[in-house]
């Protein structure tokens, strides 16, 4: 058996792969860093890995294919792995499709992991002789990071399966949140990203508890987090924001330059009818007033939004309906996809459901108008100098993102003749723009 440098057995390997959205990824770098606080090596490739940790998602049937087909071309290769994540929620159909896992757990199943880990591979030694960073292990590039601030929703969308996967909100400690935003930060984390399933809900579970952070009291509220996150003097970038009424109050944070001026407010369709049946709230000339009061107090402001086209029962007038209301709002950054009828979604019980390819259809429709509205928003940019975040470079380019951009969700800026390192702020004179990207050169 081989022996580490100071005679102590060495743990074993585990190899990690990590599917879904932000808030699975932030759980795979917390079972990653308790990994490799008890001294476990991270694997990169399946033959040195004694065992495999398939972080799953289940959110639409496309995620559960990727999810069983992960599993199993882990069990293929390495014959041992462990199952977390949202699909594991439903341990008995990952273990229809694969019944020689070792363990299946579901989301944020820290412990789970854990004990399965140890049951293939026991833990050898002391966990406090590894030295660990303070901001624990992390899947993202150096110079950002996710935050993630609660687990669960107490939302019943109709559409959604995550609360019967994740449970109702339960709330973070904001003494715990700004901990961990501080020691991302020291380590020089650029950006913090704010996630959750409803990061506007936040503290609603706790009634507000008043925590403590350096010693000072700090309300466990959204407006409180978003204030002391904005002292850190780092970009602070709000993710999955529910349009509570008090999201009013974050607009004149992002005036004053404390946090992004950005937003991302799945706000689904338009259509009063095709809204109340999704459960979601249902005003969109609300949501238009609102809009022109936010731009009013920061007219910097990024909205980005998501939205569902097809979704059960909805006819053409409703689709009308929904493209009306993006060509009023004239949102920045828009994502659409077609209605997936998940299993155990309550929407799927609705009558008239919408045919795949008139689904298709209007997507494409929905697509192409905001396409027009994306171009003509970035083109008022060319001439102006803004200040980017350098994430990667290749071949005398180097792609950067404006206070617009999050990372692989939105566009991206091009800066054409040069070679700068990830993770630097830079201010660049943008000379042209598409309907996705903006390009620009180093302002000297």
């Amino acid at each position: 058996m081989s022996q580490a440098t100071n005679g102590t057995p060495k743990n074993g390997r585990v190899g990690m792969i990590s599917l879904g959205c932000p808030k699975a990824l932030v759980d795979s770098e917390r079972i990653l860093t308790q990994l490799r606080t008890e001294g476990y090596e991270i694997s990169p490739d399946y033959q040195g890995a004694d065992v495999v940790v398939v972080n799953t998602c289940g959110f639409i049937d496309s995620a559960v294919e990727e999810s069983l087909d992960a599993i199993g071309e882990a069990m293929e290769e390495n014959g041992k792995v462990i199952v977390t994540g949202c699909l594991g929620a439903d341990s008995e159909r990952v273990l229809q499709a694969h019944p020689g896992v070792l363990a299946v757990s579901g989301p944020h199943a820290y412990k789970e992991v854990m004990t399965a880990v140890h049951a293939v591979s026991p833990p050898k030694h002391d966990p406090f002789l590894d030295l660990v960073p303070p901001q624990g292990i992390k899947l993202t590039p150096a110079h950002y990071a996710y935050l993630k601030i609660s687990e669960g929703c107490n939302h019943r969308c109709s559409f959604c399966i995550i609360p019967s996967m994740r449970g109702d909100l339960v709330t973070r400690s904001i003494g715990e949140v700004m901990q961990e935003a501080e020691n991302l930060a020291k380590a020089g984390v650029k950006e913090l990203l704010v996630v959750s399933q409803d990061t506007s809900a936040y503290g609603v579970d706790v009634k507000y508890q008043t925590g403590f952070w350096n010693g000072r009291p700090i309300k466990s509220h959204i407006q409180q987090l978003a204030e002391a996150l904005g002292e850190l003097g780092i970009w602070v970038r709000l993710h999955y924001v529910y349009p509570y009424p008090h999201v009013d109050k974050l607009i004149p944070l992002m005036a004053e330059g404390k946090i992004l001026p950005y937003l991302d407010i799945p706000f689904q369709h338009a259509s009063h009818r095709i809204l109340k049946d999704m459960r979601r709230p249902a005003h969109a000339e609300k949501v238009l007033d609102r809009l022109k009061v936010w731009r009013d107090i920061c007219p910097d402001i990024t909205v980005r939004s998501t939205f569902i086209t097809g979704f059960p029962g909805e006819t053409e007038e409703d689709f009308e309906t929904l493209l009306g209301f993006i060509k009023e709002a004239r949102l920045n950054r828009v994502g659409c996809f077609t209605y997936s009828p998940v299993e155990g979604a309550t929407a799927n019980a609705l009558p008239n459901h919408v045919p795949e390819d008139v689904k298709q259809d209007r997507l494409e429709r929905f697509m192409a108008v905001q396409a027009g509205i994306s171009a003509e928003i970035l083109s008022t940019n060319v001439g102006k100098r803004m200040t980017v975040l350098t994430d990667s470079y290749e071949d005398n380019l180097t792609i950067a993102r404006s206070k617009m951009d999050a990372p692989e969700i939105d566009g991206v800026v091009h800066i054409e003749g040069e070679m700068l390192e990830p993770g630097q702020f830079v201010d660049v004179e943008i000379t042209r723009a598409d309907d996705h990207d903006l390009w620009g050169t180093i302002v000297e």
